[in-house]
């Protein structure tokens, strides 16, 4: 039964150790920044869509460039849509408690994250602070930054190196619009 105890202690031990990530032993890469910006659903709601026959699809000509600047919504009546969020067709915008929201252009063009330091992405994703700036509004939803703050700095310097290398593209994204009071 000793024996047993001590096996199963020790596999518990090695499991544990195992799934912690120790940010000392990661380096920045761009091929890691690309993996994570690919799989963690960045393009979810900043690549505009196209429809196709499988319905909307990423538009690879507008990769990351956030909500189209050219994309008018229709009204928004918060007390007919009570209890519920409501998104564009392209995923980019989204209608709630908390007004409207826009997804932000990710590319290095002036207009979207091409200004920014590596400082401003860490705090934006960190602290949920709008622009990475200090003193600014939190990031609105649906963007899930409380979740992405627990990823290693090495691992959001390697996202915002592989965006210092995607496509610019010109894109001015609207700025939140605060909700409507009854």
């Amino acid at each position: 039964m000793v024996v047993l105890s001590v096996l199963c202690y020790g596999c518990q031990e090695q499991e544990k150790s195992s799934v912690e990530p120790n940010p000392e032993l990661a380096d920045v890469s761009v091929e890691r920044g690309a993996y994570l910006v690919k799989t963690i659903g960045c393009t979810d709601c900043h690549t505009p869509k196209k429809m196709s026959e499988r319905g909307p699809i990423p538009d690879p000509d507008r990769f990351l460039s956030g909500h189209p600047a050219d994309e008018v919504l229709p009204p928004y009546e918060p007390g007919s849509v009570q209890g519920y969020a409501l998104f564009s067709m392209g995923l980019t915008a989204a209608h709630g408690p908390w007004g409207t929201s826009f997804a932000a252009n990710l590319t290095p063009h002036e207009t979207g994250i091409g200004n920014w330091t590596e400082a401003q992405f860490l705090r934006s994703m960190k602290e949920g602070q709008w622009r990475g700036l200090e003193g600014t509004r939190k990031l609105l939803p649906p963007m899930p930054w409380e979740n992405y703050r627990h990823l290693t700095d090495s691992d959001l310097k390697s996202m915002f190196a592989y965006l210092q290398t995607i496509t610019p593209v010109d894109n001015v994204v609207p700025n939140a619009v605060p909700p409507k009071m009854e």
